[in-house]
């Protein structure tokens, strides 16, 4: 399975209607539909398409017509991203009618292209199952503790800040934060922690 890294868009052009894809990763979704509502106030839609895995490893399939006929935007949209292997995504697909009606099934054919097109644009990376680590330090080793994150390609932190130390919860793939929690417990044995 795969994810992509980043947010890309790409606009595919049938028959004068214009699809606007949006293809991010799950975390970056939230409020985007809405957003993209209000940017695009003469759109007609703004389908949508998202697959994920929930804390019990099941994948998760979501998606939304918005108002197109039924089964001939959100699933061709959601059939993409299954046949890509896509996980812990989401496609939006802003659409502009162009005066030339494409039937039900040239509109699933065209919303199918637009989540290939978007496909192609972006930069996919193989999924890594992640998971959450908490731990408290004290304040003379953020600074290191920073560092050995970096180190670790560990980005996804967030700090709590006590009275006398520092509460840190990490959000990375089993196999650094595994890494991480090694050279962890290795340097508090040795008293210069990290």
């Amino acid at each position: 399975m795969k994810s992509v890294r980043e947010h890309v868009v790409f606009t595919t052009e049938v028959n004068r209607s214009k699809f606007i894809a949006h293809l991010l990763p799950m975390a970056e979704a939230e409020g985007l539909q809405e957003k993209l509502k209000q940017e695009h106030p003469k759109a007609n839609h703004v389908v949508y398409a998202s697959r994920y895995i929930n804390a019990f490893d099941q994948i998760v399939e979501k998606s939304s017509d918005d108002g197109e006929p039924k089964g001939c935007a959100g699933t061709p949209a959601l059939n993409v991203l299954r046949g890509e292997e896509l996980i812990n995504c989401v496609v939006f697909i802003v659409r502009y009618f162009g005066g030339i009606k494409l039937g039900t099934g040239g509109m699933a054919r065209a919303y199918a292209l637009a989540v290939k097109n978007v496909i192609k644009e972006a930069e996919l990376v193989e999924y890594e199952k992640e998971v959450l680590y908490e731990f408290e330090t004290d304040y003379s080793y953020i600074d290191k503790t920073l560092y050995a994150l970096k180190q670790y390609g560990i980005v996804r932190i967030e700090r709590e800040y006590g009275v006398e130390s520092v509460k840190w919860k990490i959000v990375g793939s089993e196999e650094k934060i595994a890494a991480f929690t090694q050279r962890l417990a290795l340097g508090r044995g040795s008293n210069t922690l990290l």
